[in-house]
């Protein structure tokens, strides 16, 4: 995975001069967050499905996955449905959803380490997805590079998720009501 450090920072630039109306992420936050629990409930019906055996479970498997694809067209852009960037996208909120879940498990449980570990990882899974989805991660021309460099040319050694959480952190302010 390879981050554009030049896209990245052009973008940061922008939301800094005000011209962040197309850059506040604040709807998109809320409706990634909500395609992670559509995915959700189809993993909810398929199991109510399979245990109990209601096919039912199963359509309504099918009716909450076309409104999941319907709602990610709009915030997974020039992608088709079925190809890499679309299910790689489809696979990282799933995948920062039950992260989050997890984690909130252990905090019940009191083990406030282990959740901390859990809320960490979710969020760095939710932001490659953004990274991915502003075109500042290209998941097309990975390279080898030493690890927490972006790419040769990077001194800083912060790993890339941390990078692109950074980049997320600035441009997402879901506390933006306008």
């Amino acid at each position: 995975m390879e981050i554009d450090q030049k896209k990245v920072e052009e973008l940061v630039q922008k939301v800094k001069e005000g011209k962040n109306s197309e850059m506040d992420l604040s709807l998109g936050q809320d409706l990634s967050i909500a395609i992670m629990n559509l995915v959700s409930l189809e993993e909810h019906f398929f199991f109510s499905g399979a245990k109990t055996g209601k096919g039912e479970y199963f359509d309504l498997m099918q009716e909450v996955r076309k409104m999941r694809a319907e709602l990610m067209k709009r915030l997974v852009k020039d992608a088709e449905p079925g190809f890499e960037k679309w299910c790689i996208s489809k696979h990282l909120l799933a995948t920062s959803m039950r992260l989050m879940e997890v984690g909130t498990k252990y905090m019940t449980q009191g083990k406030k380490e282990d959740a901390s570990d859990m809320f960490t990882k979710a969020y760095e899974v939710y932001s490659i997805f953004w990274g991915i989805n502003l075109n500042a991660v290209d998941i097309g021309e990975v390279k080898k590079v030493e690890e927490f460099q972006l790419n040769k040319e990077d001194e800083t050694k912060k790993g890339a998720l941390s990078k692109v959480g950074d980049m997320v952190k600035y441009l997402i302010n879901c506390c933006k009501e306008m």
